[in-house]
């Protein structure tokens, strides 16, 4: 009798499992790994790795720890469902849930007994972005040196907006003009050029900034076509270096985010950077170096 009953609720147990793993498991197939820097460049990373995929898009990002990708290969469309979780301050699980859309069911079938050609494919995609994401890791460093005071900067500058990956490109084909106008009017520079973000749409990775070139400040300010003035108000604010290449700043912003929660500080995320090196005279980009300001709120 006893055994009868084992056997019993050892159905019931295999049945409930069997229900779960056909009808409720959430996901066909889950991939875990560590990577060693913060969630933000993981983030990034994943958007965009996303963009070189010939099938790709990104349907939800409601918050730097997750997403949510489709993958269309051949006749299959698979989620990727990916998460990451803090572990330090340098360094971040990534967990990524795979389902394949139209065949679900049949790989759930044949994964006890086979390494399907879905798990080859998933299994190679997801160790290709790792590779991407080391190789991105190691092109940049983001040291944060903690709160400081800001001193006020005039400067001229030019308005621009678009996605944050272009904020780079947008500097560097308005940089002649803004340099060139400002030598042409006698104005005096006073610093190094400097990105004020007016606006940033983290969910959508869009800003909208100020490249601003620091001048003396004139008796009377010429009119210049393109090209307004400011005042860069100074003020506490936290303080990271950056290192690498100008496109990819944006990461110590990030970092300046995840030190802030930490240190239960509140800022304004409208981050301004200083920049130290002309990208035109090329060298060893982890020389490069940018100042990243985050505000504190008063």
């Amino acid at each position: 009798m006893k055994f009868k009953n084992i056997i019993a609720v050892s159905l019931v147990i295999l049945s409930g499992f069997l229900v779960w793993y056909f009808l409720f498991k959430p996901y066909d197939y889950a991939v875990k790994f560590t990577a060693r820097t913060f969630p933000g460049a993981i983030n990034q990373s994943i958007k965009l790795w996303n963009y070189s995929l010939p099938n790709a898009e990104i349907e939800k990002s409601d918050d730097l720890l997750q997403l949510k990708q489709t993958v269309v290969f051949n006749d299959s469309t698979f989620l990727y469902d990916w998460r990451i979780t803090p572990l330090s301050d340098s360094t971040s699980m990534v967990q990524v849930f795979i389902t394949d859309q139209d065949h679900s069911f049949r790989n759930r079938l044949t994964f006890p007994f086979d390494d399907t050609d879905f798990e080859k494919r998933v299994r190679n995609t997801v160790v290709d972005f790792n590779e991407k994401l080391k190789q991105h890791i190691g092109k940049f460093r983001v040291s944060i040196e903690g709160i400081t005071e800001t001193d006020p900067i005039f400067c001229a500058f030019v308005s621009l907006e678009g996605r944050q990956i272009e904020k780079a490109s947008g500097m560097m084909q308005n940089y002649s003009l803004l340099s060139n106008s400002l030598v042409e009017h006698d104005l005096e520079l006073n610093g190094k050029p400097v990105v004020v973000i007016n606006e940033w749409d983290q969910k959508n990775d869009r800003i909208q900034y100020d490249f601003c070139y620091p001048i003396v400040k004139p008796d009377s300010l010429p009119e210049i076509p393109y090209i307004s003035y400011r005042e860069i108000e100074g003020g506490r604010a936290i303080k990271a270096v950056y290192n690498g290449n100008y496109i990819s700043s944006d990461r110590a912003w990030y970092a300046l985010l995840d030190y802030a929660t930490k240190e239960k500080l509140e800022v304004q995320p409208t981050p301004f950077e200083i920049f130290f090196n002309n990208p035109n005279m090329g060298g060893n980009e982890l020389s490069w170096r940018a100042e990243i300001f985050m505000p504190l709120v008063d």
